[in-house]
């Protein structure tokens, strides 16, 4: 994909005074989402072993990085994707208590993600996981926790715009909650990319529930792998699906942005009945599936919010790449160059 100059785009902030933002967003951030969900920072691995079931599979289809470790007798590693499943099995081990948890500074190379003004190979963001209580596992959970993010959102921006005038961001005093299944039925000869587009330009900040789950016209809104996020149970609603994305309207590209996908993870009887959806029944038989499926692990909630989507988000930025050091095509650094954009 070729990246996109919105009509008369031009810089906020210089190279500098962005760096300077970027760490502004991040520390802010940071610490109003660990003081909101009650959360502690850990050191989280940049690899794992192959076959080990720990490593994201997102839709399936991604590529993992790999690479063999001389002294461990050439054992196969991987490169995160995301720590999805990591987490969880970390609140187990570190003997964490319901309504605590942890997050992580979380980097990742995927190289097959796109590339485009907001997609990039480089994946960096929070990942943070929380013990539920029992009784939490449901639909109003699930909103409360979303909205404590979505304040922490509102008070980060709040202070860049002290700080960083030029970037104020215009948000809604609160996020609406949709879900996929009523997104179809609104807009049923849209794609799910456009009906995200016309909800978050409708609402400013929504939250789509139920990704992963085939809609009553077949088709899924959006991929999730099937032993993380449980989309196939039943909620309160009537519809599918204890998860879902965090969108935004972004004014300067003029169009919807995802800050962070996120939902109430699988029980034993929701990882098995995902597995059979999916057709990938023999993941049970790897080590971090068995784990679970023993209960080793507690009743979790936990997500992914991207830092450098929020970064651009908040400083009001065309490009990932204009807060994000990566790598872009040659044609892309041509065409930014010739528009006043640095591309880190």
């Amino acid at each position: 994909m070729s990246i996109i100059i919105p009509k008369g785009y031009k810089p906020l902030l210089d190279q500098k005074l962005t760096e300077r933002a970027i760490k502004f967003v991040k520390d802010t951030f940071e610490r109003e989402l660990s003081g909101e969900l009650r959360l502690s920072r850990v050191t989280s691995t940049l690899f794992v072993r192959a076959n080990s079931g720990i490593n994201d599979d997102l839709n399936g289809v991604e590529r993992p990085v790999r690479f063999c470790v001389g002294n461990m007798n050439d054992t196969q590693m991987e490169i995160v994707q995301s720590l999805a499943k990591w987490k969880r099995m970390a609140l187990a081990d570190h003997g964490f208590t319901p309504g605590t948890g942890l997050y992580t500074d979380m980097n990742a190379i995927r190289p097959d993600d796109d590339i485009d003004n907001i997609h990039s190979i480089y994946v960096d963001q929070w990942d943070w996981e929380r013990v539920m209580d029992e009784g939490e596992r449901n639909l109003d959970f699930l909103k409360s926790i979303v909205t404590r993010i979505y304040e922490a959102i509102k008070r980060t921006a709040f202070l860049v715009s002290e700080f960083y005038p030029s970037c104020a961001q215009g948000l809604p005093e609160k996020i609406t909650f949709i879900h996929s299944e009523e997104a179809l039925k609104l807009y049923p000869d849209l794609t799910p990319a456009e009906r995200e587009k016309e909800l978050a330009r409708k609402y400013g900040a929504i939250f789509i529930i139920g990704i992963g789950m085939p809609l009553s016209d077949g088709v899924m809104h959006g991929g999730r792998a099937p032993d993380y996020d449980d989309w196939s149970t039943v909620n309160s609603d009537g519809y599918y699906g204890l998860n879902g994305d965090i969108i935004v309207w972004d004014s300067v590209r003029d169009d919807s942005l995802e800050l962070s996908s996120m939902g109430i993870r699988v029980s034993k009887e929701s990882l098995l009945e995902q597995l059979k959806i999916r057709g990938c029944e023999e993941r049970k038989d790897l080590y971090w599936h068995k784990r679970l499926l023993a209960g080793e692990f507690p009743q979790t909630i936990g997500g992914g919010i991207g830092q450098s989507r929020l970064c651009m988000f908040l400083l009001r930025r065309a490009h990932i790449g204009e807060v994000q050091a990566s790598v872009w095509p040659d044609e892309d650094r041509k065409k930014a160059a010739e528009a006043g954009i640095h591309l880190f």
